[in-house]
């Protein structure tokens, strides 16, 4: 069988996009014997420069380039400083889209949402872990993707690399899915179960910075948006029931005293969505887990998800993330599944 080339654009070199550049160069030749595809990196960009070759770029030296200057707009002889993300997206050559830019929803899902847009238009498939596009324009996206005869993928935006919208779109074809629970955060299961264990709200947050699981800016995820976020996505994805952000009730961990969070029972931000006539009633909130609790006894570095449907039972899938590299290596299932699918 003749190997075919995919080429791919990445747009982000951050934790997840260096990730995913280090995963294509371990994986590069297992993937050309299992699959026959050769996937190349034909452009990168990051926030102050862009490279691009046809012939495809040199993967280590993408990685230097970026350590040591900053930037892969100083990659040799074909980097380009200044160049950003839309200025690419607009005139790449290549077959996907990667967009593995930061989350901003507060400011529209820029420059993500509108690369993603010229991406589909000019004919590249997309694949992205970031949330802030799928949020707010699903609706859109989905059906800008038909319109230009391409596949959107963002099976990265939900529970790292868990497969939770693998399952619910393909697996649980046919049923109805009366409830879904989810414990889609990592980093606040991490500071519930520190804090159960004896530490302070202060020691558990430091830990979690430690670990690098919590940002700088830790209210996204303590207030619960960032649960939130990802039921929204399951919701429109899954449930193919139309929500916004603003139609989830969310209440955040930060309310909860060391008391309430070492009462004895695993206490986790549960994001739940439940059948009320033709919709769903979507809520975000801490909640004390029974031990019976198919998500009871998720460790501090592990999430999941449970479908409750009415022909397939009840189905859960959990994941232990230890590091980022599951929620990177999501871009690479996202682009396999395209590639296999356009094959057939």
């Amino acid at each position: 069988m003749t190997t075919r080339t995919v080429r791919i654009a990445i747009s982000g070199l951050g934790n997840l996009g260096a990730r995913f550049i280090k995963l294509m160069l371990d994986k590069r030749n297992e993937l050309r014997d299992r699959y026959d595809l050769d996937l190349v990196i034909v452009a990168a960009v990051d926030s102050r420069g862009a490279a691009q070759d046809p012939r495809g770029l040199d993967l280590n030296l993408v990685l230097n380039t970026k350590e040591s200057t900053g930037t892969i707009g100083n990659y040799p002889r074909c980097g380009t400083l200044g160049m950003t993300s839309l200025d690419l997206a607009g005139q790449v050559s290549a077959d996907v889209w990667c967009d593995a830019t930061p989350v901003n929803i507060d400011r529209k899902a820029e420059p993500g949402i509108s690369c993603i847009r010229t991406a589909m238009r000019r004919g590249m498939h997309v694949v992205t872990p970031n949330k802030g596009p799928i949020v707010l324009f699903y609706q859109e996206l989905t059906q800008l993707a038909r319109e230009c005869g391409v596949q959107l993928r963002f099976g990265g935006t939900v529970a790292g690399g868990l497969p939770a919208l693998y399952i619910g779109r393909r697996d649980l074809r046919g049923a109805r899915i009366e409830r879904m629970e989810a414990i889609p955060n990592l980093v606040t299961g991490f500071i519930l179960d520190h804090i159960a264990a004896g530490s302070s709200w202060e020691q558990a947050l430091d830990l979690a910075k430690g670990e690098g699981v919590l940002e700088a800016d830790p209210s996204w995820d303590l207030d619960g948006w960032d649960a939130a976020a990802k039921l929204v996505i399951l919701t429109n994805a899954v449930l193919s029931y139309p929500t916004r952000l603003e139609d989830v009730e969310l209440t955040g961990i930060t309310g909860l005293s060391t008391q309430d969070i070492r009462s004895g029972r695993r206490m986790r931000l549960l994001a739940t969505a439940v059948r009320a006539g033709s919709g769903y009633e979507l809520r975000v909130a801490p909640q004390s887990l029974s031990e019976d609790h198919p998500l009871a006894h998720l460790g501090p570095k592990e999430m999941g998800i449970t479908y409750y449907t009415d022909i397939y039972g009840t189905i859960t899938a959990t994941i232990k993330e230890e590091t980022p590299l599951p929620s990177a290596a999501t871009m690479l299932r996202d682009i396999l599944d395209i590639m296999l699918k356009t094959e057939a």
